[in-house]
């Protein structure tokens, strides 16, 4: 493909500093295939990081850059080589790097894309914008997927990745977790698990903790919740360091995990668990924006308590 295409895109340009710019998009590869973005979500996890300036090293990273891991779009051209894929499918795309000096980090937030075609995961049509989730579903499934992992008991944190761990806890046949929430505003929309604050939990026999929190002076406290043997998994994205104190932790013999970026599999899973009806997407994205009012929409997704998802609407995007 020689065409030359380019794209609106969101632009971190330094910390707090956010512009909606058009570059120029690489030529597509034989192999390739160009998505015409119609929503990308905000991460208050990595994307925060980024646009605050605290993002630890991490490989890719500079400014300027385009964030976003979470688009959906329609495929609009595919490569000579494609035969898997076609156009006008729907598909989820983990972001990209397509935008020539411009860092792709993660690159989803563009109007246009140009992905490898095996980068693209067709979708059923009814989830629509609900899609952007698929990411973080995925990254909930990985966190419990390790060999010999055992199911959370307690998440800590009921933004939308703890809804997504106590969803999935429930749709893999395990025990409905307990979910920590220390901010009132999000306490609610529980879907069959219950939700309270530290000091309304007195258990301390939890054989699986699952922290989101992103809170790095966390870590005593959840220990100190901990059976003999029990675990705490940090699923969470945390940029200070981190410590315990270790007489507590021997004393249980604690075990520490880390659970990172999802796989393939991970979004296999889910996608099979959403089409069986076992797991829901439903009420998790709270706030929509047009993709013009980018700079207002990342603004509102980090400071406002009670956004615990939004998303960008790239379709009327000019």
């Amino acid at each position: 493909m020689t065409q030359g295409w380019n794209t609106l895109a969101v632009v971190m340009e330094g910390p707090e500093r956010l512009a909606l710019d058009r570059l120029a998009l690489q030529s597509p590869a034989d192999d390739d295939i160009v998505v015409a973005t119609e929503w990308s979500g905000i991460s208050t996890g990595t994307e925060r990081l980024l646009w605050s300036g605290k993002m630890p090293p991490f490989p890719g990273m500079g400014y300027p850059l385009v964030p976003g891991y979470e688009s959906v779009g329609r495929i609009a051209v595919v490569g000579r080589n494609v035969r898997d894929r076609r156009v006008g499918e729907r598909v989820f795309v983990p972001g990209a790097r397509c935008f020539g000096n411009v860092r792709g980090l993660f690159g989803g937030a563009a109007s246009h894309l140009v992905v490898p075609a095996s980068r693209a995961t067709p979708i059923q049509e009814s989830l629509g914008e609900q899609a952007v989730l698929l990411a973080l579903a995925a990254t909930a499934r990985h966190a419990m997927a390790a060999p010999h992992a055992e199911a959370p008991q307690l998440i800590v944190g009921h933004g939308v990745l703890g809804r997504l761990l106590a969803r999935i806890t429930i749709a893999s046949g395990a025990p409905a977790p307990t979910v920590w929430e220390l901010n009132a505003s999000r306490a609610a929309g529980a879907e069959g698990y219950r939700v309270c604050t530290p000091e309304e939990d007195s258990r301390r026999d939890y054989r699986a903790v699952y922290d989101v929190s992103g809170d790095a002076r966390i870590l005593d406290s959840l220990i100190g919740r901990l059976a003999p043997g029990g675990e705490v998994v940090l699923a969470g994205f945390y940029t200070d360091a981190m410590s315990f104190d270790f007489t507590a932790a021997f004393m249980r013999e604690a075990r520490l995990r880390v659970a990172a970026e999802w796989k393939d599999a991970d979004l296999t899973a889910v996608l099979q668990w959403i089409a069986a009806g076992r797991l829901s997407l439903e009420g998790l994205i709270t706030h929509r924006r047009d993709a013009n009012a980018a700079d207002q929409a990342y603004r509102q997704a980090f400071v406002d308590p009670l956004c615990l998802k939004m998303i960008l609407d790239w379709r009327q995007a000019a």
